[in-house]
């Protein structure tokens, strides 16, 4: 088996926007593909930020890096990049 612990901080104020785009769109790409989710959580991680985090379970490296392949590759894929557009792109999200 292989595990990935993905995580985000998030500011406070955009934890229910950030949420429901993993409910609508990373999580059933990520399922869709192969990867099993093991749990995902959140903690305070500041006064003004959450921390986000995720744990992923793959049967082998490989077959995580085939998923990974996938994932970009979809249609899906055009989704979420028109979410980060629509919340001002990557750098302002992960700002």
């Amino acid at each position: 088996m292989f595990y990935r612990r993905k995580y985000y901080v998030v500011s406070n104020d955009f934890v229910e926007v950030f949420n429901k785009h993993f409910v609508e769109n990373n999580l059933p790409n990520q399922l869709k593909n192969g990867a099993r989710l093991i749990g995902r959580w959140m903690a305070p991680h500041s006064e003004t930020t959450t921390e986000i985090f995720a744990i992923w379970e793959y049967d082998s490296k490989e077959r995580y890096e085939e998923i990974e392949r996938n994932v970009r590759n979809l249609e899906q894929a055009k989704k979420v990049n028109a979410w980060y557009d629509s919340q001002g792109g990557r750098e302002r999200v992960y700002k």
